[in-house]
């Protein structure tokens, strides 16, 4: 448990070091935006165009900021890998259970995770291979095409 804190605390802070230099650089940036704004300060400032824009201009930061977080958080972007250390296959038991096949070295270990705790279940005798997503991909797309070259024939 202590060592999964720990690693998420590194990846908090690596990812706060990154809106550290972010906003160092913002106003660098912002700068050409500023001069072209106060070109511009004869407009009004009470149309209801100028404020669409300003509000869509708002949503689409926000929307960019929270796609961004998603995709880290989906892909796990901050996850340092190791060659001594890898998970080779993981399976979803539950909402937040799941069975998962590491390999230390030449040796392969199945491990049990559960929202609170981490469990060594047994020692593999038999090496299992590591899955290779590109390669389900890219059979399950191929099937997909036959089948849809197969539809197109028969139409």
């Amino acid at each position: 448990m202590l060592l999964v804190k720990s690693k998420e605390l590194k990846s908090s802070s690596k990812i706060n070091k990154i809106l550290r230099g972010l906003c160092c650089i913002a106003p660098l940036v912002l700068l050409p935006f500023a001069t072209l704004a106060q070109e511009k300060s004869s407009e009004t400032i009470g149309s209801a165009s100028t404020w669409v824009s300003v509000f869509m201009s708002l949503v689409l930061v926000i929307g960019v900021v929270l796609m961004l977080g998603y995709l880290m958080r989906r892909f796990n972007v901050t996850q340092t890998g190791s060659s001594q250390m890898q998970v080779v296959a993981s399976m979803m038991t539950g909402a937040r259970e799941r069975i998962v096949v590491i390999q230390v070295g030449d040796e392969q270990h199945l491990i049990g995770i559960t929202a609170h705790n981490i469990n060594h279940l047994t020692k593999l005798e038999t090496p299992i291979q590591p899955d290779n997503p590109g390669a389900k991909f890219k059979s399950r797309f191929n099937q997909l095409l036959q089948k849809q070259a197969q539809s197109g024939r028969e139409d």
